[in-house]
């Protein structure tokens, strides 16, 4: 058996220590990266649909909204006028102009043309509206969804890209180090 001599390469231990103290590091800068970049994601995101809305003028409040009805136990009628009735040979007179009173503002409601009056079998008028999908709801479920879509896909682009540069700056690092 030979006796040991003094150069020997440098125990394992040590190096491990200090590549997991590395690891360590580069992964709270990863995530501190992470929540900086959500953050700011956030806030663009919101940003630009704020941007968005603003821009196109969209009223939120008509936007969600049912196309308001005549009810005479809850409205005053102020004007009556002649509407064509699905199903009955001459115009019919109907309320086109009333007053809300559960409506504080106390605006004057008005009928809208694109509602169709229909004779129900039972001889009662009805109010048919078709299908209720309102385009603009539509475009902005849409620009939402791309706006959510764009955002998560920049935020991960961002972090793959900052992960690769910390693994290629800690290999410069532990070259330097090792040389």
């Amino acid at each position: 058996m030979t006796p040991l001599s003094g150069d020997l390469a440098a125990p394992v231990k040590p190096a491990e220590h200090e590549r997991q103290a590395q690891e360590d590091q580069q992964a709270k800068q990863l995530r501190r990266y992470t929540s900086g970049v959500t953050a700011a994601m956030i806030l663009l995101c919101n940003a630009v649909l704020l941007l968005g809305i603003w821009g196109n003028g969209v009223n939120l409040d008509t936007l969600f909204t049912m196309p308001d009805r005549f009810n005479p136990a809850k409205d005053i009628c102020l004007r009556l006028s002649w509407h064509k009735v699905a199903g009955v040979e001459r115009p019919v007179r109907l309320c086109s102009e009333w007053i809300n009173l559960s409506d504080p503002s106390g605006e004057t409601h008005k009928f809208q043309t694109e509602t169709e009056v229909v004779k129900g079998a039972d001889g009662t008028l009805y109010y048919d509206d078709g299908v209720y999908m309102n385009d603009r709801l539509f475009a902005f479920g849409a620009f939402v969804v791309a706006v959510v879509t764009l955002g998560i896909m920049l935020k991960r682009h961002l972090i793959a890209r900052y992960r690769g540069q910390l693994a290629t700056l800690a290999n410069k690092v532990y070259a330097l180090i090792h040389s």
